[in-house]
């Protein structure tokens, strides 16, 4: 990246590093005290480990052409970058098979007992040809508003808005978010536990190692020097970050209402 380009994503950063520092230290991560708290969380996380996938496949579309006929699209740096990403999300080689992170993330539910029943039924709305604005009444309210953010800015598409939300809103922060988990989750030691610890032990080594900086490049490339597309990134990053907070209340209400109504 030149200076400019640098000082740009630097800006961007600094501009959302309150809401930032809010999602890094909700209190969701040290509440998932039982395996009842945790298979309230998982119903509401599955659905951002479902449309993390669709927000990663409209920027693969925007930036590689998936057309009939094929023709050149984008950079070559950046058709690069973004397959190489969808490589590891889509079909990661796990144990010696390949499977994509949302396969994954289902048979840790099973694996806990969770049931993944309103996910499910969503995906069941989809295939059959339902709007997804309307397939996702299904999921629990603060899971539903999450996606439709998502949605909402991948149909939006502008490339920026979708670059960022995926690389700020998305890359930038799981591997912190997932640190904080990830020690709760250990020292309990359950076995049942075992696919989801090696989920987020899998998307924390990716995410900072890999994928993480690999969407700085390319979202810096998206914007360049253009002002209005680093706006337009900025805004789509405090939209992506917000509706990941609403996500975490929402799962955490979920806990304590279980918990009282359980008293």
């Amino acid at each position: 990246m030149d200076d400019v380009v640098t000082t740009q994503f630097d800006r961007l950063r600094q501009s959302v590093k309150p809401l930032r520092q809010r999602l890094l230290t909700h209190d969701i991560y040290r509440s998932l005290h039982s395996v009842d708290d945790l298979h309230a969380f998982l119903k509401h996380h599955v659905f951002a480990v479902w449309d993390f996938m669709s927000l990663l496949k409209a920027l693969q579309r925007e930036l590689t052409c998936l057309d009939e006929a094929w023709l050149p699209k984008s950079s070559g740096a950046a058709r690069r970058l973004i397959n190489e990403i969808v490589v590891g999300e889509e079909s990661d080689e796990i144990d010696g098979a390949y499977t994509s992170h949302f396969e994954m993330y289902l048979e840790g539910m099973r694996q806990v007992g969770c049931s993944s029943h309103e996910i499910q039924a969503v995906l069941a709305r989809v295939t059959s040809g339902v709007d997804i604005m309307t397939a996702l009444n299904a999921a629990p309210p603060a899971a539903r508003q999450f996606c439709r953010t998502t949605f909402t800015i991948v149909r939006g598409g502008s490339l920026p808005a979708i670059a960022a939300a995926f690389t700020l809103g998305r890359e930038d922060v799981i591997p912190a978010m997932f640190t904080e988990m990830l020690v709760d989750l250990q020292e309990t030691g359950r076995a049942e536990t075992s696919i989801f610890i090696s989920y987020l032990q899998r998307h924390i080594e990716l995410d900072s190692a890999e994928h993480g900086p690999m969407a700085e490049s390319l979202l810096s490339s998206i914007c360049g020097e253009d002002d209005a597309k680093w706006q337009a990134a900025r805004l789509a990053t405090e939209q992506a970050l917000r509706a990941r907070l609403c996500l975490w209340d929402g799962a955490l209400r979920s806990l304590d209402s279980r918990e009282l109504h359980a008293g």
